[in-house]
């Protein structure tokens, strides 16, 4: 018998028909002898729905208000995946965060955990309940109903896995695991068995959207085994992601991510003294907008060039400040470019494996494909290249690191 907490996401209780058949999933686990947390997302689109609803009243509502709004789409699926529980003769209740005591800080639309209360989940697990937990949400220590935002009911998963001490966190979603990349570019894509939680979040944060990082990060934190599984398929082991093993023999790359939402901003001929990096990024810092990627030049005549990578959504904004400052800088020149795009080969073979950097700029250039920028670390080389270049270069990498043979272990 294992303690097993299940999250499943807004695609997969998009229906009611799609609830009865998580319902009929998660049966298979109680008849197998596991105890059962169920951690579920709102209908897919409801959340959206009442966003419209909101901005039909009003252009800025409070944001309180808004997440007592929000919070109804989880309840709605608590309630509904409970009664299909019951309707298949399991026994199940359901919870709300602010129910099961999940305390958050009071920051609105962005709550951060701070404890959990497992008495009554573990009472209810005990009498052979299925507990049902709507994610996403929480309550602050004056009781004011929080969301966690973006990624919030994996992140709740998680957090209720850690909580509880739980052999396994299986998030279950509209794909069978992990790919070495998007299969949709490139169609060998291989699924993998493991990933480590150092690879996850790299692959999280340079675009792959099969986790938001700030589950992984909470599941590094407390060591709590993650499974990527589908809704939609049966009988799959999806994908683990968990601690490096070191008995097996690491593969050079795990796997490729990419990046369209980027966009680059170069400014020329800076004067180059002490504090220039501070005078450029600071004021796009203050604005709210996330700088990537940096690197900074030299040149003989005394100045320097500075470029650096935001968000594409960012752009504009980032371009209009990034004008005014050379202005004050006595700048030569600002140039900007939102065609580009990131990738990025990921692996924690790469601390034993040398030249990986090499490969990847042999492939690209044997393809034609002129690298803008480099960024690395220890298990990561990123290059952004010309967005016309996406597929290609994804899938040229794709080949060169052999990444459809299965690794070979010791």
């Amino acid at each position: 018998m294992a303690l097993i907490v299940q999250k499943y996401g807004g695609t997969s209780v998009g229906t009611t028909e799609r609830i009865h058949a998580v319902a009929g999933k998660i049966k298979g686990y109680v008849e197998r002898g596991d105890q059962i947390v169920v951690v579920v997302s709102a209908m897919s689109g409801e959340t959206n729905r009442l966003l419209t609803l909101a901005s039909e009243i009003t252009d800025a509502p409070s944001v309180r208000e808004l997440d007592v709004l929000l919070t109804t789409g989880e309840q709605v699926t608590i309630a509904l995946l409970s009664m299909a529980l019951h309707h298949a003769g399991i026994e199940a209740r359901s919870y709300t965060g602010g129910q099961v005591r999940i305390l958050t800080d009071s920051e609105h639309s962005k709550a951060r955990i701070r404890d959990i209360d497992d008495q009554s989940v573990r009472a209810d697990l005990d009498t052979g309940h299925v507990v049902v937990v709507a994610g996403f949400q929480g309550v602050d220590e004056q009781g004011n109903i929080t969301t966690l935002g973006r990624g919030g009911s994996d992140t709740t998963a998680v957090a209720m896995a850690a909580a509880l001490h739980a052999d396994e966190c299986q998030i279950f979603t509209d794909v069978d695991g992990v790919y070495t990349t998007d299969p949709r570019i490139e169609p060998k894509a291989r699924k993998l068995d493991r990933i480590t939680f150092e690879e996850m979040l790299e692959m999280a944060s340079l675009g792959s959207k099969v986790l938001q990082i700030r589950s992984v990060e909470f599941a590094g934190k407390y060591n709590v085994p993650l499974r990527v599984l589908s809704s939609f398929e049966e009988g799959g082991s999806g994908t683990l992601i968990t601690f490096e093993d070191e008995s097996v023999e690491q593969a050079k790359i795990s796997g490729i991510a990419f990046n369209r939402d980027e966009a680059k901003l170069w400014i020329k001929g800076v004067p180059d003294q002490p504090g220039v990096a501070h005078q450029i990024v600071g004021p796009v810092a203050a604005a709210n907008i996330e700088v990537d990627m940096i690197i900074q030049n030299i040149a003989q005549d005394g100045t320097t060039d500075f470029t650096f990578t935001v968000h594409r959504n960012d752009y504009e904004k980032a371009l209009d400040i990034l004008e005014k400052t050379a202005v004050e800088l006595g700048a030569a020149e600002v140039v900007g470019d939102d065609k580009i795009v990131k990738i990025s080969l990921v692996g924690v073979g790469m601390r034993s494996h040398a030249g990986i950097a090499s490969t990847m700029f042999e492939t690209l250039a044997n393809e034609n494909i002129n690298i803008r920028m480099i960024s690395t670390s220890e298990i990561k080389v990123s290059v952004v290249i010309d967005e016309k270049y996406l597929e290609l270069g994804v899938r040229a990498l794709h080949e060169a690191f052999h990444l459809d043979a299965e690794p070979k272990t010791v």
